[in-house]
């Protein structure tokens, strides 16, 4: 839990308090999309070298709309699913995004931008 830097520590009063939760910025491979290449839905990431693809967080349009140019040309490979049968479109790409890896219970990977 945190304050803003600027509140004073109330003497029994009420304070603007907030959850933060820390996540780390790692890099992650994009092997497919979930949606439309032009303006994806969802990316299915390589974290880490050895791992089996997960999809990301929802994008948010803006950021689709940019991975989607770097995207438009990359060749399909098939569909594919990911350890928890969610279906995805495999692309042929050597693209890199920043994520961040939430350190929660379900450790979603949010996308930041691309490399």
């Amino acid at each position: 839990m945190a304050k803003l830097g600027r509140s004073p520590y109330p003497f029994g009063g009420r304070t603007l308090w907030r959850k933060v939760r820390h996540a780390d910025t790692t890099d992650a491979r994009v092997v497919g999309t979930v949606g439309p290449r032009r303006r994806p839905r969802r990316l299915a990431l390589l974290p880490d070298a050895e791992s089996r693809p997960r999809l990301s967080a929802p994008l948010d349009p803006a950021l689709a709309a940019r991975l989607g140019v770097l995207l438009a040309d990359a060749p399909t490979t098939g569909e594919h699913r990911t350890a928890t049968g969610e279906t995805y479109t495999a692309l042929d790409t050597e693209l890199v995004v920043e994520v961040l890896a939430g350190t929660g219970r379900h450790g979603t990977l949010t996308v930041v931008r691309a490399r």
